[in-house]
């Protein structure tokens, strides 16, 4: 299992996060996520999702199909997708498109998010220490974005002066 614990700027209450990917075929797994917000005490998020992988050379590709519960918009679906391409030979650096959709559970009401990034990714930066940068640009809300990566610590901000912070346990 994996855990980790989170903080943004907007919610303002720490947040211990679990996730566990439970293998159903060689490239196809379940994976169930949990949040507990420390401010109230309680679960903010759970979510069971399929995930399947697809590989083939050069290329690195990911579909998503699963339900949700969060605290704030209740029961709903989700879809996501990723695909990436090595931008250089060494694959240190990759072009990566995602995407998500939400549906509430009356299958109305849809929140749509996409992206485009680079990501960068220096192993051995130092002895024992991997580093990862990426820049990328919201499609959806129109903003661009970055993330910096460095062991367990990972940074977010967005030039809207959004920021979370997550320490991998």
């Amino acid at each position: 299992m994996e855990t980790s614990l989170r903080y943004s700027g907007d919610a303002k209450a720490l947040k211990l996060h679990a996730k566990q990917n439970l293998l159903l075929l060689s490239d196809t797994f379940l994976q169930v996520r949990g949040e507990l917000d420390t401010k109230y005490g309680g679960p903010s998020y759970l979510s069971a999702m399929l995930r399947r992988f697809y590989n083939p050379p050069q290329l690195a590709a990911s579909l998503g199909l699963g339900v949700q519960f969060d605290k704030r918009e209740k029961l709903g679906y989700v879809v996501r997708g990723k695909l990436g391409f090595p931008v250089l030979s060494d694959e240190s650096v990759r072009f990566n498109v995602k995407g998500r959709c939400d549906v509430d559970k009356d299958l109305k009401q849809r929140k749509s998010r996409g992206a485009a990034e680079f990501s960068w990714s220096v192993f051995n930066f130092q002895k024992d220490q991997d580093v990862r940068l990426k820049i990328g640009y919201d499609i959806v809300d129109k903003v661009p974005y970055m993330q910096i990566r460095e062991n367990n610590w990972t940074v977010n901000a967005d030039v809207n002066g959004k920021w979370n912070i997550r320490y991998d346990l």
